[in-house]
C-alpha cells in the first residue's frame, strides 16, 4: 500500500465539525463515569479491602498485597475486553460498544457495593470480588477504544489531538468524583462506620451514574469514518488477525508508549495511599486531597497537552512527558518523606499534570493515526490494553512487593524510571503521522502494509 500524502487542513475547514462538541462531551462524561467505577475500586482496595475480604489474622502488608492482587486482576481482563469489544467495534460500530461497556462497568460496580465480606461469606467473598473485578476490567478494556475513536474520528484533521484528549479527561474527572466521595464519607462518619458500611455508598451510587451515561451516549451519532467504511463495504471480517498480520509493529508501539504514564500513574494515585499511611505518618485525607487537586487540574492540563500535540506533533510531547516522569521518580518519594504537604502537592502536580498528562493526552489521536480504519479499534485497543496489564495493573502490586523486599523506596523509584524510559525509547523509534489523513485504504486488497510500519513515514516526525 502506498504511503498516504501528508495533509494540511485547508483554510476553509472550520475549527470544529458538526456534532463534535456533543461527541466530545459524551466521550468525556461517559468515560468519567466508567473511571469513577474503576477508581472507586482502587481506593477501596487501598483503604478497606485488605481487612474486609481477607482473614482477620492477615498482616496489614500481606492484606494490602492481596487487595492489590484483586486490583491487578481487573487489568488482566482489560486486554480480553479490548479484543472482544474491538472485534465488534470494527465490525458493527463504535457507538454500540460505548453503551455496552458502560452497562458492564456500572453493573459490576453496583454489585461490589452489595457484596458481603469475609466474616460473612468466607472464601466466597474474595472469589466473588475477583469475579466482579474481572467484569469491571473487561468493560473498561472495551471502553477506551470506542471513546477515543469516536472523538478522534469526529474531529477535524487539525484538532484531533485536542478532541482526542476529551475521553482522556474522563480519567481525572472520574478520579475526582471518586476521591471526593470517599473524602466526604471519611469526614462525615467514623472510621468504624466507614469500614462497616460507608465504603459501599460510592459503589451503590453508580446506579444513578449509569442512567446518566446511557442518556448521554445514546444521543450521539456513529463515527463518520465507520459510516463511510460500512457504506463502501470495507468491513474487515477478522480485524484482530488482520492488524496482527499487517501492523504488528504499531501494536507494539502503542503498547510501549503507554508504559510511562500507566505504571507511574497508579503509584502516584493508588499506591501512595498505602505508602503514605502505613510507612509514613501522613493522613489519609491529606493524601486524598493531593489526588483531588491533580484530578481537578487534569481537566485543564489534558486538553492543553492535546492541543500542543496538534501543533508540534504527538511524539515530542510524549517524549518530554516520559523523560520528566523518569526524572521525578526519586523526588516524588523525597517529597513524601519530607512530610510537607505543599511540597507533596507540588511534586504530585508535576508528576501527574505535567509529566503524565503530556504522555496521556496525545494517545487517542496518535494511536488512531497509526492504524487503518478497518482495524483501528482492534490495533489501538490491543496495544493500549496489553500495556495496562504489565504497566498499570501490576504497578501497585510490584511497588508494594519492592517496598517489602528493599530498603525504603529506592527500588520503587528505579522501577518507575525503567517504565518511563520504555516509552521514551519507543517514541524515539516510532513515526509521527499526525498530519496524515485518517481515511487510508479504499479496498480490502490494499491492506497489506500500513505506511507507519515503513521507514518512509519517519519523515513525518
Amino acid at each position: 500500500m502506498k504511503p498516504s500524502p501528508a495533509v494540511t487542513p485547508p483554510s476553509h475547514i472550520p475549527a470544529d465539525t458538526p456534532g463534535i462538541h456533543a461527541v466530545a462531551w459524551a466521550t468525556m462524561i461517559g468515560t468519567a463515569i466508567e473511571w469513577y467505577d474503576f477508581f472507586t475500586y482502587g481506593i477501596a482496595a487501598a483503604l478497606v479491602f485488605n481487612k474486609l475480604f481477607f482473614p482477620a489474622d492477615t498482616s496489614p502488608l500481606v492484606g494490602t498485597l492481596l487487595a492489590f492482587s484483586t486490583y491487578a486482576v481487573g487489568f488482566a481482563a482489560r486486554p480480553i475486553g479490548g479484543v472482544v469489544f474491538a472485534h465488534y467495534g470494527d465490525r458493527i460500530g463504535r457507538k454500540t460498544m460505548l453503551v455496552l461497556s458502560l452497562l458492564l462497568m456500572g453493573g459490576s460496580t453496583f454489585c461490589i457495593g452489595l457484596l458481603p465480606g469475609y466474616p460473612t461469606w468466607g472464601v466466597a467473598a474474595p472469589l466473588l470480588l475477583v469475579t466482579l473485578r474481572v467484569v469491571q476490567g473487561f468493560g473498561v478494556g472495551g471502553e477506551w477504544g470506542a471513546a477515543a475513536l469516536m472523538a478522534v474520528e469526529h474531529a477535524p484533521p487539525n484538532r484531533r489531538g485536542f478532541y482526542g484528549s476529551w475521553p482522556q479527561m474522563g480519567v481525572p474527572a472520574g478520579m475526582l468524583v471518586a476521591n471526593l466521595a470517599f473524602l466526604a464519607l471519611s469526614g462525615a462518619i467514623s472510621d468504624h462506620d466507614f469500614r462497616s458500611w460507608g465504603w459501599r455508598v460510592p459503589f451503590l451510587a453508580s446506579a444513578v451514574l449509569i442512567v446518566l451515561g446511557l442518556v448521554i451516549r445514546l444521543r450521539v451519532s456513529e463515527s463518520p469514518v465507520f459510516r463511510a467504511m460500512k457504506a463502501e463495504g470495507r468491513i474487515e471480517r477478522r480485524p484482530l488477525v488482520a492488524v496482527l498480520r499487517t501492523q504488528p509493529k504499531n501494536v507494539l508501539r502503542a503498547a510501549g508508549m503507554r508504559f510511562a504514564e500507566n505504571s507511574t500513574f497508579y503509584i502516584h494515585t493508588t499506591f501512595v495511599l498505602t505508602y503514605g499511611t502505613t510507612v509514613l505518618t501522613l493522613k489519609r485525607d491529606d493524601l486524598l486531597i493531593g489526588v483531588i487537586i491533580t484530578a481537578a487540574l487534569g481537566l485543564i492540563s489534558l486538553p492543553l497537552w492535546g492541543r500542543l500535540s496538534d501543533r508540534v506533533g504527538r511524539r515530542p510531547v510524549m517524549i518530554f512527558g516520559s523523560a520528566l516522569l523518569a526524572a521525578l521518580s526519586w523526588p516524588f518519594f523525597w517529597a513524601l518523606d519530607s512530610g510537607s504537604l505543599p511540597i507533596v502537592y507540588l511534586v504530585t502536580i508535576l508528576c501527574i499534570n505535567v509529566g503524565n498528562h503530556a504522555v496521556y493526552a496525545p494517545q487517542p489521536a496518535y494511536f488512531a493515526e497509526l492504524f487503518e480504519p478497518e482495524v483501528r479499534y482492534s490495533g489501538a485497543s490491543l496495544g493500549s490494553q496489553a500495556a495496562s496489564v504489565f504497566a498499570g495493573g501490576l504497578s501497585p502490586l510490584i511497588a508494594t512487593a519492592l517496598l517489602e523486599a528493599g530498603d525504603g523506596y529506592h527500588l520503587i523509584a528505579l522501577y518507575m524510571t525503567a517504565m518511563a524510559l520504555i516509552t521514551v525509547c519507543t517514541a524515539l523509534i516510532s513515526p509521527d503521522p499526525y498530519r496524515q489523513s485518517l481515511k487510508q485504504s479504499s479496498a480490502p486488497s490494499s491492506r497489506t502494509a500500513r505506511p507507519s510500519d515503513s521507514s518512509t513515514e519517519l519523515s513525518h516526525g
